[in-house]
Order: C-alpha cells, then sequence, then structure tokens
C-alpha cells in the first residue's frame, strides 16, 4: 500500500480526493481532543482505499477541506467505512451539517456476526487479521505540532488496517447472507438527525426516578439550558452541571437562589453569579411535561407486570441471539423489548423484516400468551400453545 506523507496544503488534499472519488469504498478515521470542549477538536483525518492511504493535517494553516468534505458527504459513489464511527460522523456533521453517505460501521457489521455487542478496534484488528496493534500513541495530544512520524504512522494504521477488514467482512457477511441485516442499521446512523444535539433532547440522556410531569418538566428547561450554556461556551457540559445535581433540582428545586450552593456539585458563588440567575429562572418558568414520558424519554410502561414481561422477553432475546449467532442489541434494544411488553405494536422494528422473522414474531406470541418457557430435566425449554389447549415443545434452550 502507498502510504502519502502528511498532507498540509489544500492542492495535494484535493490531488488525492480525486483519487479517492473513485474509489469503491474509504476507510475513515479522525484524531480528536475534546476533553476540555464542547465541540471535538479535529486534529487528524486518516483516509485509506486500500490501495492508498494518507493522514490529513486540517490544522495546516494552508489548507482547504473542502476536496475532503465533498468526497465524505456529497460523492453517494463511494461507500465511507468507519469503526463505532459516531464520534467521527458527529465532526463531519460540525462542519458541513451533513453526515458521510452511504455508510458501513464495522462494529455494527461484528453485530451480525456474532463478534459482540461494542467490539474495540484493537480486538477486531486481532480478530480479522491476527495483529497486535501497539497503542502507545492512542492517548497522545493530537492537537500539539509538529506531529511525529510514531503518531502519524500510529495514526494511518488505523485506516489500513481498516481498509483490509473492509472487504473480509463484506464476504462474510454476504457467505452469511445477513448483510440486509445491516441496511437500515447504517441508515440509521447515516441520519443527519442522530448529530443535531438539539438542547430540546438533552434531558433524555439524563437518569432520573420520578415520572411526575412537573419534575420532567423542569428537568427538560434545566438540560436545555445546560446544552445552550455549553454550546455557548464551548465547554464539556459536565462543567457547566452534572447531571446528579439536574436530576436533583429538577426533583427538589430550591426556593431562590440563595439555594443553590445547597446541591451536590455547585459551589457557594451560585448564590449570587449570573449563571446561578439564569439557571433560577429556567427552574421557575419550567411548564409540566406533556405527554406520557418516564424519566429518560421513553413511553410509560405496564408498571410492575410491565417489567416482569420486559424480563421475559430479555430471558428470550438472550435465547434466540445465542441460537443464530447475532449481538442481541442488533436485534432489539430495551427500549422496545418495554415497549412491546407495555401493549404497543405500532413503529416497532422488532415487528419488521428479518428482526420479525428471528424474533419479533416469537416476542409477540410471548407477550400475547401463545409462547411460554418450562423446565423439563433441568433444562429450560420454550413451548408454543396450539388450539385445544395442547403444548408443543418449540425449541430447546
Amino acid at each position: 500500500m502507498h502510504i502519502h506523507p502528511l498532507i498540509t496544503d489544500s492542492d495535494r488534499l484535493s490531488e488525492i480526493c480525486s483519487t479517492f472519488s473513485e474509489a469503491d469504498f474509504v476507510a475513515v478515521d479522525t484524531e480528536f481532543m475534546r476533553e476540555n470542549t464542547y465541540y471535538p477538536d479535529l486534529c487528524l483525518v486518516q483516509i485509506s482505499d486500500g490501495q492508498e492511504a494518507a493522514a490529513i493535517d486540517p490544522k495546516a494553516d494552508d489548507i482547504d477541506l473542502a476536496p475532503l468534505l465533498d468526497l465524505l458527504t456529497d460523492n453517494e459513489n463511494v461507500l465511507k467505512v468507519f469503526h463505532a464511527g459516531g464520534q467521527d460522523i458527529e465532526i463531519f456533521y460540525n462542519l458541513t451539517s451533513k453526515t458521510p453517505y452511504p455508510m458501513f460501521d464495522t462494529q455494527i457489521a461484528a453485530m451480525a456476526l456474532g463478534q459482540g455487542e461494542q467490539i474495540g478496534y484493537s480486538n477486531l484488528v486481532d480478530l480479522w487479521l491476527g495483529k497486535h496493534l501497539d497503542k502507545g500513541a492512542r492517548f497522545t495530544d493530537w492537537s500539539r505540532r509538529p506531529l511525529d512520524k510514531r503518531q502519524i504512522d500510529y495514526a494511518i494504521g488505523d485506516v489500513t488496517h481498516l481498509s483490509e477488514i473492509f472487504p473480509k467482512m463484506l464476504g462474510k457477511l454476504k457467505e452469511t447472507g445477513r448483510g440486509g441485516w445491516l441496511n437500515d442499521e447504517m441508515e440509521r446512523i447515516s441520519d443527519p438527525e442522530n448529530y443535531s444535539n438539539d438542547p430540546e433532547k438533552a434531558w433524555e440522556r439524563v437518569k432520573i426516578q420520578s415520572r411526575k410531569p412537573e419534575v420532567l418538566g423542569r428537568l427538560q428547561a434545566i438540560a436545555a439550558w445546560r446544552e445552550r450554556e455549553a454550546q455557548h461556551k464551548n465547554i464539556p457540559r459536565g462543567r457547566i452541571m452534572k447531571d446528579e445535581t439536574m436530576a436533583d433540582i429538577a426533583a427538589h428545586p430550591p426556593k431562590d437562589q440563595e439555594g443553590l450552593p445547597k446541591k451536590r456539585g455547585l459551589s457557594s458563588a451560585w448564590k449570587n453569579n449570573d449563571i446561578g440567575a439564569r439557571l433560577m429562572q429556567v427552574v421557575t418558568q419550567a411548564e409540566p411535561l406533556k405527554g406520557p414520558h418516564n424519566g429518560r424519554g421513553r413511553r410509560n410502561g405496564a408498571g410492575k407486570e410491565g417489567a416482569l414481561v420486559a424480563d421475559l422477553l430479555k430471558l428470550l432475546l438472550k435465547i434466540r441471539s445465542r441460537e443464530i449467532n447475532v449481538a442481541p442489541r442488533l436485534i432489539v434494544k430495551a427500549e422496545e423489548l418495554e415497549r412491546l411488553a407495555a401493549g404497543e405494536r405500532e413503529g416497532l422494528r422488532l415487528l419488521t423484516g428479518w428482526r420479525n422473522e428471528q424474533f419479533g414474531n416469537d416476542a409477540l406470541d410471548l407477550v400475547e400468551g401463545r409462547l411460554g418457557f418450562t423446565v423439563v430435566n433441568g433444562r429450560l425449554k420454550m413451548i408454543r400453545t396450539v388450539e385445544g389447549g395442547k403444548n408443543a415443545e418449540l425449541v430447546e434452550s
């Protein structure tokens, strides 16, 4: 494979992107820093088509990233391959308000091949190529210049290995007939809506016990306020306020600004500073949340009984995912199981396509009493209820 020297000018970048624009796919990775910022600070972009590879310095004085961004977000003839690419994709979304498309994520593909729910990159390389990566440069400060040869070689290695793994993985998916299982997942991660960081939805990531509309309304308002403060200052949201502190204020709001320092995580300065005043204005003006939501943005279940049904569904999922050797999370996420247990039927992905064939149909039968569990000779088995009240053994776990 031909490895280009570090690209630091627009002419060379345009030339290499022109070459990559003729490829079937490009493997893409980034190095960035975000410990001290809200938005990730892009420090390096690595790209390879399996024949050539290059690292691009976005911090170089004389470089315009437009050819690269056009290749990634506007050229639909080239497949973009990432591994666990969520944060990489977020970076390109922040730069263009678009996401790379079409896209393939090897971590998600590994789920369809029974290689774990969140296989790390090092383990992926070991599994597919039998190579052990040198992690020495992993925690380097990528924002410092100049970058030395060891750093650049380490970074480029991520995409050279990825460009070698992708065709092997694609072949295995075709061999097993599971390539089509990934289509909707790849479309989902390509959706720009996933990377917009809408302040009004920030509360859905925060854990809270209460389901009271007034508490959730305050949490939504506080979380949106914190998100905007962090975006404006470009600092991590946790530096404004921790999730636990937000949840506490939402559940037990102070009567006035002077009560803020009594909340864990807030200093005495909050009782009379401007940010404390802005927070109290948000708290006092918050309105109760409308709609049947609980504390994590999900619809209310059917209480304790619904939770028990969800547990049975999780057991069925564990059995079925082991049988077909697929990561459970690719089949269905916990939220959908809870919604099914609570009586919902519309808009559930597990009741469509391959998910329905492999799991959803049986999950629905379990919820509606046509499928159950039994123990025979100390071993767990599933039984299907048939007309006339008789039971027939379905499958042995």
